[in-house]
């Protein structure tokens, strides 16, 4: 779809702002006396961008006032409650909505459901639907129909005290152990194939940012291999996949965690630093080992960088929806702006970069047994400290 934006107008402008008033963001159109319809006004004016940034805030989406691909899709997904359709896993055409995460939610509370609620029906949510069905004596399909829906409304709560998904996630972590070696890693380089991104110049010549950051991948790629990780890439060096494609390569692989790779751009040059995202939603659920290593790799970055700290922040974008693992994507810098730009360039701050977030990821498995100072662990000494354990298990 195109791109809608303030001083559009249109049929689309007015389906947008049907929706947004349908979700309270937006007053509804003023009815007319009389004939009783609505009044439907089609421009992009200030009032629609203002509602729009505040969806966008909400969702977790980039709050640019802009209605792409992203905020059409949230709008959609908003628009569903539960009961309004029949629910189902759809090989090749997955459900979205408000209403699959209501439905997660609701087998959450009951004990059957123990992932993120994410708003997507996937095979989690078959399966533990099909649970709940069996549980109760209802034909298990897997499908929310009617006599479902009943039977989830009149069951009461059985899980208190805390999200299931967020306790299984850090057991897993805790029962892995300390060690390093055998964690498995998925790093994904953003950009690659014909999409190279802004070219700026290095202090070797011209670099694109599809450079800068495979590049760095590599660099990390090689600390974790020698440290004993089983690390992948989400993609070959010439190949662009979307998103969703690249969240589908670190689910086949089964990866403890990801980390993606990226840099941003601004009209402004003046925009600069470094931001970490997690996943996170409005319905309140988040991935808490995604947000504990975007913190610890958000505070490592800055204290060896010397960048501008842009904060953690929770988002909704497939790459953090769809990944079956904690996934963390990393914002590096700005290329609009002359300091990130000249940081970026530099092979000794892409090695500093690749320390910091393999001393990151050495933290999210510590526990919060060692308490280095931030920025102050090395490659060597996390190799001592791995060798170490190793010997210490023997």
């Amino acid at each position: 779809m195109s791109i809608l934006r303030r001083g559009d107008r249109g049929s689309a402008v007015i389906e947008i702002r049907s929706a947004l008033a349908g979700l309270g963001l937006l007053s509804s159109p003023d009815a007319e006396l009389s004939t009783g319809r609505h009044v439907a006004v089609d421009v992009f004016d200030a009032e629609l961008d203002h509602a729009v940034r505040a969806f966008q805030q909400q969702r977790g989406l980039l709050v640019d006032g802009m209605v792409g691909e992203a905020t059409a899709r949230a709008l959609r997904e908003a628009s569903y409650q539960l009961g309004a359709r029949t629910l189902s896993h759809q090989f090749g055409a997955p459900m979205y909505g408000d209403d699959v995460a209501t439905l997660q939610a609701r087998l959450q509370d009951l004990g059957f459901y123990t992932g993120l609620v994410d708003g997507h029906f996937g095979l989690q949510t078959h399966n533990s639907l099909m649970f709940f069905q069996r549980e109760y004596g209802l034909f298990p399909d897997g499908i929310c129909g009617p006599e479902t829906l009943r039977s989830l409304y009149f069951l009461g709560s059985r899980v208190t005290g805390g999200s299931p998904h967020a306790i299984r996630e850090e057991e897993l972590v805790r029962s892995s152990g300390p060690r390093l070696s055998g964690k498995r890693v998925i790093i994904d380089p953003g950009r690659g194939g014909d999409d190279i991104g802004a070219i700026i110049q290095g202090p070797e010549g011209p670099l694109s940012e599809a450079d800068i950051l495979w590049d760095l991948a590599s660099r990390l790629e090689g600390r974790m291999t020698a440290i004993g990780m089983d690390t992948f890439l989400s993609r070959p060096a010439g190949h662009s996949p979307s998103d969703a494609e690249r969240a589908a390569t670190a689910n086949t692989v089964g990866a403890d965690l990801m980390i993606s790779l990226r840099c941003t751009s601004h009209r402004s040059p003046a925009a600069n630093g470094v931001a970490s995202f997690h996943f996170g939603n409005s319905h309140g659920s988040v991935s808490t080992i995604g947000r504990n290593l975007a913190d610890f790799i958000q505070r490592e970055l800055v204290a060896r960088t010397g960048s501008s700290d842009c904060r953690v922040h929770g988002r909704t974008w497939d790459l953090l929806r769809l990944t079956r693992m904690p996934t963390v994507q990393v914002d590096l810098g700005y290329l609009t702006n002359p300091q990130d730009r000249a940081l970026l360039a530099t092979s000794q701050s892409r090695d500093a970069i690749a320390e910091g977030m393999l001393a990151a990821v050495k933290r999210l498995y510590l526990l919060g047994k060692n308490d280095r100072p931030t920025g102050t662990f090395t490659f060597a000494e996390l190799l001592a400290h791995e060798l170490a354990v190793e010997q210490a298990g023997r």
